[in-house]
Formats: structure tokens, sequence, C-alpha cells
């Protein structure tokens, strides 16, 4: 099903969704932007250029119970969330990312946790309006959802000020509802649709690879002993932003935590990144990447390599994020993988 509506009829139908499901989409706090719960449909920006977060965090929350337990009577309950919601305004590529998370979290031993959330989601993806300064996501073929999967229904401005709104799934369909009479897209908002697409391929370049990704896991295999990485890592703070801005970070820690009494409480699992220094210790006081510099290259070898070798995918959509968090400026990936194309060792 695809229908094409104004910004008036785009207001009504967001405002629609509002009523009948829990919606979560982008809107704007000060001079960034956040996905959040929308009560209205004038607070939502669809003409965002990033958030601050993606939107993994509502599959893998900074913050998840696990299960709750009671030491006395030891009585353990798993926790599911699996409360139906809408995501409004997912980026290609933090679909493209989410669709990677999806096939590491159902692999071997699947995450419930996860899948419960990821089940209970209809992703609405948004086309990009506006370019972030440090997105590439060109660059690494997510700056479209075009040939990509995961989400149910697709929204794209066009350039006569229409949206074009493409339902995937049919859950995606069932949200169209109450646009049954709304002008259906024909072969000229198809061709339009292309343009933006055109457009955005390009202009989502704003750092510039020098290679196809496929290339890198190569690349890297050849550069583990590349200067570069002690280089950068001698200024690096270890504070682990480029982990947790990054959408297809998904480490995390497990802990419990016991109540005041003493017997109750609850499991949890929190973020975690390969960035910070206590992350690969271990029993006995051993941590397998205690140099900063390990940790840098660990980084990048996993997100231009290991995910390749488990998954066929580049664990890199080019959202930028790491970019624009990191104050020492160590963490473009493109400077990276061009330095180690211009300059091998």
């Amino acid at each position: 099903m695809m229908k094409l509506i104004d910004h008036t009829t785009l207001n009504e139908w967001v405002n629609g969704l509002i009523a009948l499901h829990n919606v979560y989409g982008v809107q704007a706090k000060e001079d960034r932007f956040a996905f959040d719960r929308l009560t209205k449909a004038d607070d939502l920006r669809l003409d965002y250029d990033i958030t601050l977060l993606p939107p993994k965090k509502y599959f893998h929350p900074q913050h998840e119970v696990l299960l709750t337990f009671d030491r006395e009577t030891m009585d353990f309950q798993s926790v599911f969330e699996d409360e139906p919601f809408v995501l409004l305004g997912v980026h290609p590529y933090d679909m493209a990312a989410i669709s990677q998370l999806d096939k590491v979290f159902s692999k071997d031993h699947s995450d419930q946790h996860y899948l419960s959330r990821r089940e209970a989601a209809t992703i609405i993806v948004s086309d990009v309006q506006k370019i972030s300064a440090d997105a590439f996501s060109g660059c690494m073929g997510h700056a479209t959802v075009e040939g990509q999967s995961g989400h149910d229904l697709l929204i794209t401005l066009l350039e006569d000020g229409r949206y074009l709104l493409d339902a995937a799934t049919e859950k995606g369909a069932k949200l169209m509802t109450s646009l049954a009479e709304a002008t259906t897209a024909d072969a000229n908002a198809l061709q339009a649709r292309e343009r933006v697409w055109k457009h955005n391929r390009k202009q989502l370049q704003q750092h510039k690879l020098k290679m196809a990704p496929s290339e890198l896991p190569e690349l890297l295999a050849k550069s583990y002993d590349h200067p570069v990485w002690e280089e950068k890592a001698a200024l690096c703070y270890s504070c682990g932003s480029c982990n947790l801005v990054c959408p297809t970070c998904y480490c995390f820690d497990v802990r419990d935590e016991l109540n005041w009494d003493l017997k109750t409480g609850q499991r949890v699992r929190v973020w975690d990144g390969c960035m910070l220094r206590e992350f690969a210790s271990v029993a006995g006081g051993h941590n397998f990447r205690s140099q900063r510099a390990a940790r840098y290259r660990h980084r990048y070898l996993r997100k231009g390599k290991y995910t390749w070798e488990q998954y066929g995918e580049i664990s890199c959509v080019g959202c930028g994020r790491c970019i624009t968090a990191c104050t020492a400026n160590i963490a473009n990936p493109v400077e990276i993988f061009n330095r180690l194309l211009d300059d091998p060792q």
C-alpha cells in the first residue's frame, strides 16, 4: 500500500496513531534531537539530522531488568517487555543497524529479551531530510532502505511537499487503515522518491571512504601492526563515548542488584563497551586488552572485520555519531580506513 498525503494529513494520521498506540518519535531537545514518547504530532521532527542515541535503545536498553529473585523462597522470575509500540522516524542507517542486531541476538542461543521487544515493535522509517555534518552512510550503502528489510513502513518527503507512505509489511499496512481514501501513489511519485534517494546517496557522504566496504576485512587483516593504533590511542580518554552512541554496538555487562533487605533483588544488564579500560578484565586480575592501543584497534577490527566474518556485514552504518561524540577527535572510521589504505605498513 502506497499513499500520498500532505503535512496536515500527516499530523492527523500521527495523532491517530498516538491515540491507539504507544508511539516513540524524534523530538527536539534544545539544539539536539532524541527519540522519546510522543504525545502530539506537533512535537514530531522528521526533519532532524541525527539523534543523540540510536533507536536501538528500545530493543537493547541502557539498563534492563532480566529477572527478579528472592533468595529465601528461591523464586526466580524472568522479566520480558512485550507491550506493542510504534517507533516513528527511524533513519535508514539506523534501520540497517537494527536489522544487524536482529541477526546478532537471534544467533545460536537467541536472546528472548531482545526478541520480545523487537516483535512488539512496528518501525516507521523516514528518509533523511537534513544531512548531518558527519554522516557517511552513503559510503556504507545505507543512505536508503532500498534492498533492506526489517522496517514496516517508509515515509519520504517529496520535492512537492507531499509525503509518500509505503507499507512494507502487514503491520505497516494496518497503521495506514485510516488513509484508505488518500491519494494512491503513482509512477510519478515513485520517480520523485527515487530522486530523493539519489540525492541522499550523494549527500550522505560528508566523509568519503576511498574503498568499497567489502574491502575492509582484507585491509584490516593486513594492518594489525599499523602505527596508527598507537598514534591515535595516545589521545584516547577511554571514555567509551564512541561505543555508547554506536547503533551497532551491543556489548553488555550483567549484574545482580540486591535490595536493602538482602534477600530480594534483580539481575540487570547494562551497556558496556570495548573502549573502556576494564572491559576485557577477567577473574584473576588479567586484562586481555589493558593497553589503550589494543582497545582502539579492536574497535575498528570489530567493525570492519570480525562482524563481517560472523554475519557477512560491516558493523558500521555510517551514522557519524562516534565522530561527533569523540572530544579527542580520533573516532572517525573513514579517516582510519583511508589512512590504512593510503599508508600501508
